[in-house]
């Protein structure tokens, strides 16, 4: 059975006997295709794009790029050692293959990922779908565009890069002066214009490239923004069709406990942050609180409450008939106190508290903690207390890259995760051999009872280094152990370049010079990743190289065991590329994080019986085993929390593909026939039904039942007694009443939207009602994430009742989702007769209005004629001025 599992993974699979076949086709056509010219290279690219463009049926497409493959890679291998003096290894070539076909392709690091992806990429943008290529920063977005961007400028197709705050396009012709590079740097924050040909285009031309570099963030941002659009026209994406993840194990399992949301200020509340950081301030850890750090958690002791509730003067801080909001903000003041770190969980920027990546060391600019903690953290540092924020959208990136068609990964490291990528992506990992046999030498952990004495080793040792001209390159976890190591170099004498998320706009620059002869590197960890370490610099001095070689290469010092293997092998891999010399050891002191939590304490007592001083290390198979095992607990408890996040994700996602998909039909991207007047005809008709069923079915008079039916239909548009006339004319002789009553109320409702439409034209009409049905759909949508949120909370609870939360979630949030759906429905019936709707000036319209052009929405209730319904909320105080809430005044109460 294991045989089998891991044969289903891939982890036997060995890249040269399944794909050996089609690699000696490539090779053999490399001939034929270096005697074409260019033109005829293009020509070729041409003619396929054009056999594929206009097929629908997905298989058919997978089927044909499969059939061309070998042709494609030829002729792009021969493009990239025309355009760019690059020609594809061959195991570069099984790279590709392998990505074609949905795998994660685990190549070591230096062995050419970036070159490898321009084949699938070629490949799949022939489609005339988009490819994308998504990597874990926008310099790397930015950057790699550039360096391949030659390569399918040659074959003739397009590539973008989307940024942050700009998108640019490759196009070889662009080169700006200096005033330009000025200006654009000045328009965006930590933007650094340091790359070649790259020119700023429109969102929309950069997805509607051939070809499309970004990160993960801007993908997952623009997906939940194209589905919050009020036209086609403002939407940016194509299909989701093909994208390479870069870096996939650091997109796809570090960032994935962390949704993407988007979401909108809600109420102000930085006086209550600010008070709860003060008090607890006077708090004392482990009298007033308990710091539980394998948990993450800070809960209070009976002497903190005792505190607390004197300092607040309440008898108890858990009443929750006054103090639910109390609680919280303790809670997070705590929290915030305790668990997060600056300058290793956060770094303070210009009065802004920012997220740094606990994986990379890179700062998250747009990303915040939730429920409050943010805040916290604020009123702790003293920086401006931001809005707490209400949710308008939101994805997990699991659930955003399953929505490709084809999905593909690079990695250096991805065995240890490889059962996670199956389970959750279905990807399969295939270990793609090295060029050249990998030579670097790794050493044994070296254990130190201490911080200090371990720094000082490091110090000693990179001074060693650093004398015989050997360049090193030293990882750490956290901003913190980085500054604090540069003071042990800096005593030690040894000159060297810091680069942590206080500086990361040099990152690129500063780790592409690290091979350098003599060269000294102080890095958080993985910082620099997807960019080569070149013995003797970028670009390569030939003679510093020979001299870093005979030095031994490039050396990496780990300066702690990270809590994933992975991360460590990560930084391992950056020695060693392409057959190079090198070497890497760990430091590991006792009070390192890994080490405290997990058996540290029975690793020194171990050492103070042998007598060891703190200068004197060890190196034992006890200590190998206890970090191995510590790493082990961790990623479990790890790929737990994703998947558990994934599980709750996976209901509401049901529910946003429902809901998204139903936008998408209203803003006619499904069919350029679909009407918005025939959509909301059969909403007020079912409405109309679900009255005239109900009203008759539990009221046996049949006059006073129509008596309730007319007043009920009153509230979604005028009965006018000619109406009423008509309705007794025709069940005088009717069978079956209730379909009389019925259909005479739907043609009347049928009438007076006509009507309406023919008054103000079919545009205008068409446009108001697709406003309507989208506000709808979105106030409603942005309430039930709130609510489906404070049931995923309440839920938890439920586990020490015996009962399964996530099966409680279910069948609730399914509950509640039929209710909204119904609600949305009602919103538009019940809103839609109350327009009064008049033609703008053309003049007056601009085309990135969020409301249809040419069209100005108002309600019959006396509204300012330039009120945006999109402002008002359903709870807020009519702006009519009759004192009910906006809904209510409305008749839109659910």
């Amino acid at each position: 059975m294991i045989k089998f599992f891991k044969k289903l993974l891939g982890s036997d699979i060995d890249p040269y006997s399944v794909y050996g076949k089609e690699l000696g086709q490539i090779n053999k056509l490399q001939d034929e295709v270096s005697g074409l010219s260019h033109e005829q290279i293009k020509a070729e690219i041409v003619n396929f794009k054009t056999e594929l463009t206009g097929i629908k049926d997905l298989k058919e497409v997978f089927k044909i790029l499969e059939e061309i493959r070998p042709r494609v890679y030829a002729l792009t291998r021969e493009a990239a050692k025309r355009s760019i003096g690059q020609f594809h290894y061959d195991v570069q070539i099984l790279g590709g293959i392998a990505l074609s076909k949905g795998n994660i392709a685990e190549m070591r690091t230096g062995e050419g990922k970036t070159l490898t992806g321009t084949l699938p990429l070629v490949l799949h943008a022939l489609t005339g779908r988009g490819a994308h290529l998504v990597t874990v920063n926008d310099y790397l977005a930015r950057w790699q565009a550039s360096l391949m961007g030659p390569i399918f400028h040659y074959l003739g197709l397009s590539i973008a890069s989307i940024q942050h705050e700009k998108s640019f396009l490759f196009d070889p012709a662009y080169e700006p002066d200096e005033e330009e590079v000025k200006n654009l740097e000045a328009q965006t924050v930590g933007f650094v214009m340091d790359v070649k040909n790259m020119r700023v285009i429109r969102r929309q031309e950069a997805y509607a490239a051939d070809i499309t570099f970004g990160t993960n963030n801007e993908f997952g941002f623009d997906y939940l923004r194209d589905n919050m659009v009020q036209s086609r026209q403002q939407r940016v994406q194509r299909e989701l069709f093909f994208a390479i993840v870069d870096e996939v194990d650091s997109i796809l399992i570090d960032e994935a406990r962390t949704p993407l949301i988007i979401s909108q200020p809600d109420i102000e509340s930085s006086s209550k942050y600010l008070e709860f950081a003060k008090i607890v301030s006077r708090l004392e850890e482990g009298v007033d609180y308990e710091v539980d750090e394998k948990r993450k958690a800070a809960p209070l002791t009976d002497d903190g409450i005792t505190k607390i509730e004197k300092i607040l003067g309440v008898q108890n801080i858990y009443d929750t008939s006054k103090g639910v909001t109390t609680l919280h903000h303790i809670e997070q003041a705590v929290k915030a106190l305790a668990l997060f770190k600056r300058d290793r969980d956060y770094v303070v920027r210009d009065g802004e508290v920012v997220i740094v990546d606990e994986f990379t060391g890179r700062l998250m600019f747009g990303r915040r903690y939730s429920d409050g903690l943010h805040q916290a953290i604020e009123a702790k540092e003293g920086a401006k207390i931001q809005q707490e924020s209400k949710t308008l959208a939101t994805i997990t990136f699991q659930n955003l890259f399953r929505l490709y068609d084809r999905l593909a990964g690079m990695t250096g490291t991805a065995k240890t995760e490889e059962e996670e990528f199956f389970k959750i992506y279905r990807l399969q990992v295939i270990t793609i051999p090295t060029n050249k046999p990998n030579i670097r030498i790794d050493s044994p952990d070296t254990v130190y009872k201490t911080q200090d004495a371990k720094f000082a080793a490091i110090a000693a040792d990179v001074k060693a280094r650093f004398e015989k001209g050997q360049p090193v390159l030293i990882g750490t976890v956290s901003i913190a152990k980085n500054e604090l190591l540069a003071e042990h170099l800096q005593k030690a004498g040894v000159p060297f370049e810091i680069l942590n998320a206080k500086n990361h706009e040099r990152e690129a620059q500063i780790i592409a010079q690290a091979g350098r002869y003599g060269a000294v590197t102080l890095a958080t960890n993985i910082a620099g990743r997807g960019v080569d370490i070149l013995l003797g610099g970028n670009p390569v001095d030939q003679e510093d190289a020979a001299a870093v070689r005979k030095a031994g290469g490039l050396h990496v010092v780990g300066t702690e065991r990270h809590e994933s293997r992975r991360i460590d092998n990560q930084l391992r891999g950056r020695s060693g590329r392409q057959g190079d010399p090198g070497s890497s050891q760990f430091f590991v002191s006792l009070e390192d994080d890994l080490m405290r939590l997990f058996g540290g304490e029975r690793l020194k007592g171990l050492m103070d019986t042998l007598g060891l001083e703190d200068t004197q290390p060890i190196d034992s198979k006890l200590v190998s085993r206890s970090i191995e095992q510590a790493q082990k607990k961790i990623e479990g408890l790890n790929f737990d929390t994703r998947k558990h996040v994934l599980e709750f994700d996976d209901v509401l996602n049901h529910q946003r593909e429902i809901i998204y998909k139903r936008r998408r039909k209203y803003l006619g991207l499904d069919s350029e026939e679909f009407s918005i007047t025939a959509e909301v005809v059969e909403m007020i008709k079912q409405e109309l039904a679900d009255i005239v069923r109900f009203t008759f079915e539990t009221n046996e008079n049949h006059d006073e039942a129509l008596a309730n039916i007319y007043e009920q239909v009153q509230t979604i548009f005028p009965v006018s007694e000619e109406l009423k006339g008509r309705i007794a004319e025709a069940k005088k002789n009717a069978a079956d009443r209730e379909f009389v009553v019925l259909d005479e109320l739907s043609k009347e409702a049928e009438e007076l939207l006509e009507k309406k439409k023919l008054e103000v034209g079919s545009e205008i009409f068409e446009g108001v009602l697709k406003f309507v049905v989208l506000q709808s759909v979105d106030m409603l949508w942005m309430e039930h994430l709130d609510t489906m949120d404070h049931l995923r909370d309440s839920v938890r609870l439920r586990g020490y009742g015996q009962r399964d939360p996530l099966v409680e979630y279910k069948k609730e949030g399914f509950g509640m989702f039929k209710r909204l759906v119904a609600g949305i429905n009602k919103q538009v019936v019940y809103t839609v007769y109350k327009l009064n709707i008049q033609p703008t000036p053309a003049s007056m319209v601009t085309p990135e209005q969020n409301i249809p052009q040419s069209t100005n929405a108002t309600t019959q209730y006396d509204l300012p004629p330039d009120l945006e319904l999109s402002k008002v909320g359903r709870n807020d105080p009519c702006p009519c001025g009759s004192g009910k809430k906006f809904k209510k005044c409305h008749g839109t109460s659910l």
